[in-house]
C-alpha cells in the first residue's frame, strides 16, 4: 500500500477528493447539492423593467418640451411627398429597390434572409467556434475569396457600390490573418473571430450603411442629396 494514501472518513468531497463509499442495501447513494444564488423574476426583473420604462418616458417628455418633432405638413391627398419614404427600419429595403428589380429587392432578398435564419439552426454552423484560419487554410481561403468575388462582380454589374465597398473592406480585413502566421494586437483578435462573427458582421453593416444612406442622403426622384444641402 502506498504510505501516502490514507483511508479517511470524510462527507466532503472537496476535503478529501479519493474516497471510498460503502453503500448499504436498499439505500441510495445521496448527493448534497449546494444553493445556488438564484434571482426571481418578479419582483426582481420586473421591478428593473419598470423603472426603465419610467425613466425611458421621462426622458422622451423632456425631449419633447425642449424640441419640436420633425412633423411634415397635414397629410393632403393630391399632393404626394418626394421623396416618399418609408419607416426607417424599412429604408434599408427601399434603398435596395433603387438597384435592383422590385421582384429581387423586395421579395427575393428578404426571403432568403427568412429562410436562412430558418435552415440555419438545423446545421452544425461552427459549433465550436474555432479559429477560422486553423485548419486548412488554404481551401478556406479559396472558398472565402469565390464567394467574395461573385458576390462583388454582381453588386459591380448592378452598380450597387453602397454594398460592394463595405463588401471588399470586410473581406479585405477578413482574410488578412489567413496571410500571417503570428499576429497580436487587433489582428490576433481579428484572426481569432469564426466564419459566423464574420457573416453576422457583414450582415449588420450592410443594414447599417443602407439605412443611413436611405435616411440621410436620398433627396427628391431619391437622387443622391448631402444632408446639409436644403431641398426646395
Amino acid at each position: 500500500m502506498n504510505a501516502d494514501f490514507r483511508l479517511e472518513k470524510n462527507s466532503d468531497a472537496r476535503a478529501v477528493p479519493k474516497r471510498v463509499a460503502f453503500v448499504k442495501g436498499r439505500t441510495s447513494a445521496r448527493v448534497r447539492k449546494e444553493e445556488e444564488e438564484m434571482v426571481m423574476t418578479v419582483p426582481h426583473l420586473v421591478v428593473r423593467e419598470v423603472i426603465a420604462f419610467m425613466l425611458m418616458v421621462i426622458v422622451l417628455a423632456l425631449l419633447s418640451l425642449f424640441f419640436n418633432a420633425p412633423l411634415e405638413w397635414i397629410a393632403n391627398p393630391e399632393h404626394t411627398p418626394n421623396p416618399a419614404k418609408a419607416p426607417w427600419y424599412f429604408l434599408g429595403l427601399q434603398e435596395l429597390l433603387h438597384y435592383f428589380p422590385p421582384i429581387v429587392a423586395g421579395v427575393v432578398l428578404p426571403s432568403l434572409a427568412v429562410v436562412a435564419l430558418i435552415v440555419i439552426p438545423y446545421f452544425r454552423v461552427n459549433v465550436k467556434r474555432e479559429n477560422l484560419w486553423d485548419e486548412d487554410r488554404r481551401r478556406k481561403l479559396i472558398l472565402v475569396l469565390s464567394v467574395a468575388g461573385v458576390l462583388s462582380i454582381v453588386l459591380l454589374v448592378y452598380n450597387v457600390y453602397a454594398m460592394l465597398i463595405p463588401t471588399v473592406i470586410v473581406a479585405a480585413i477578413m482574410v488578412t490573418p489567413a496571410f500571417l502566421r503570428r499576429s497580436r494586437g487587433a489582428l490576433g483578435w481579428l484572426g481569432s473571430r469564426p466564419l459566423s462573427w464574420w457573416i453576422m458582421t457583414w450582415f449588420v453593416i450592410m443594414v447599417i450603411v443602407l439605412t443611413a444612406i436611405g435616411t440621410l442622403f436620398r433627396g427628391p426622384e431619391w437622387s443622391w442629396t448631402w444632408p446639409w444641402k436644403e431641398i426646395y
